[in-house]
């Protein structure tokens, strides 16, 4: 079953369960209602009988002298109610516009002897001060309502009138059957109009849900530029901007895997083609197989290995095999041994070194032999390609978020980099100049691999211009 029905039916059913309940519980209510008022109003039509009883009682002060026996007291209580709707022998219209004769008198109402359903009707009794009945009926499992009889504010008895617990004929009744159509003709009207709404309310929930599952399905065949358009400001909105931002990265990692491939299948095939050109030319006798030939072959068999290495290198950052040995490190003396190291390579390419240390705490949690990976491969970027004459190494403490990190500036003064390039140094086989050559571009992954050690340092690279005129590459890695 599709979600639309199924919500429907949950909502429809649920709803029309409260309505169907609501009814239920008003008809009862309107019933108990138009019952207690029609005992209240018989109550209050035997007031005047409570102020006669107080009358002769105060004259006789005897209930016998009062009322000798059950027909006498039967008699005062027909003659109060001959005139009200609850006399039984007044010939009264009916609501409806026909006639109704009056019953005959029920049986048992006064006598001793009950009727088959005593609820329905109302029994009449004479109680003591004490409550103890003294003529009348009076049966143990009716509820009564007793009305005090005061002889200068003093209880002499009560007038006890049995409540009822059905309507059997009269206004009342009529009402409450009226009532009774009109609340059911309210339900089954609020029934249809939920009927409606729900379907309504059902596919306003589930459409965008829909749009979701068939750009869900548009994205499982590879159509990344796929894109919805929801005006909603609830979750379902938030999820469709979700849903857009997963297919703008989807659609940006493809471009990116495709010019991968592409770089990686040119970088790969320019080596290879020379070097097996140079080794045809060489079997076909076109050139000698003289030192220098074979020394331009194997330059080229380097160049692939190296590729091939820092492709290796990448994947195994990429899936986590890249390991790491941490111990607390000084960068101070790291800085000190990378200064001796490089002191030849800069003195043979005519470049200054300036170390600037301001950082009182220097001691990181790091892979030494990863950082001079790092370092190695920034500085030789710097000798090589940036056609520099200083290259200054600058380290200082800083605290950003309540962390304290040492900050690391390299900075040349050489060609530099146009600044829309420097987000994108640290990508796969990104070039500044498209027309560059291998021999003077390197492979273009260098900078790839020194993000990838400062990220399993838990620190942070970036590259800037520096205030040097040429690139500065900014790292910053936690101290201890």
């Amino acid at each position: 079953m599709k979600i639309h029905n199924k919500l429907f039916l949950i909502l429809f059913s649920f709803t029309f369960s409260i309505i169907a309940g609501l009814v239920v519980l008003i008809q009862w209510s309107i019933g108990q209602g138009v019952i207690d008022y029609v005992n209240a109003k018989e109550i209050k039509a035997l007031e005047p009988l409570v102020t006669k009883l107080a009358k002769q009682y105060e004259s006789s002060a005897s209930w016998d002298e009062v009322i000798r026996d059950n027909k006498s007291f039967r008699r005062l209580v027909e003659a109060e109610l001959q005139s009200s709707q609850f006399s039984e022998f007044a010939e009264r219209p009916s609501p409806r516009g026909r006639s109704m004769r009056p019953p005959p008198p029920e049986r048992g109402r006064f006598d001793m002897k009950g009727p088959p359903r005593p609820n329905d009707i109302a029994h009449y009794a004479l109680l003591d001060k004490n409550k103890q009945p003294i003529r009348g009926r009076y049966l143990d499992e009716l509820t009564y309502i007793n009305t005090p009889i005061t002889v200068n504010n003093i209880v002499i008895g009560y007038l006890a009138v049995s409540k009822r617990d059905n309507l059997v004929d009269g206004y009342e009744l009529d009402f409450l059957e009226q009532q009774t159509d009109y609340l059911w003709f309210i339900a089954i009207a609020a029934a249809l109009f939920t009927l409606l709404l729900t379907f309504l309310l059902s596919r306003h929930l589930v459409s965008p849900v829909k749009k979701i599952a068939t750009g869900m399905h548009q994205l499982t065949q590879g159509h990344f530029t796929t894109k919805l358009t929801l005006d909603r400001k609830d979750e379902l909105g938030q999820l469709s901007e979700d849903f857009n931002t997963l297919a703008f990265t989807l659609a940006k990692d493809e471009q990116v895997r495709k010019r991968w491939l592409a770089n990686i299948s040119h970088e790969l095939r320019t080596p290879m083609s020379i070097l097996l050109g140079e080794l045809e030319a060489m079997l076909l006798g076109v050139r000698e197989p003289n030192t220098q030939n074979i020394s331009s072959a194997n330059d080229e068999a380097m160049h692939l290995k190296r590729l091939i290495d820092d492709l290796h290198m990448l994947n195994s950052a990429e899936l986590g095999g890249m390991h790491y040995t941490m111990q607390p490190t000084d960068l101070t003396i790291l800085l000190n041994t990378i200064e001796q190291k490089y002191q030849v390579i800069f003195e043979q390419h005519t470049i200054k070194l300036y170390l600037l240390n301001s950082a009182q705490y220097a001691n990181v949690e790091a892979d030494k032999t990863r950082l001079l990976q790092l370092f190695d491969n920034i500085l030789m970027n710097a000798v090589h390609y940036a056609q520099c004459t200083t290259i200054s190494i600058t380290a200082k403490n800083i605290s950003k978020k309540g962390q304290s990190f040492i900050e690391l500036s390299i900075e040349d003064n050489g060609v530099g980099v146009e600044s829309s390039h420097l987000a994108h140094l640290f990508e796969y086989l990104y070039r500044v100049d498209g027309a560059r050559n291998r021999q003077e571009g390197g492979s273009g992954l260098g900078l790839s691999i020194c993000k990838h050690i400062v990220k399993g340092h838990n620190g942070e690279i970036v590259a800037e211009k520096a205030d040097l005129g040429g690139l500065a590459i900014i790292i910053r890695l936690p101290t201890i």
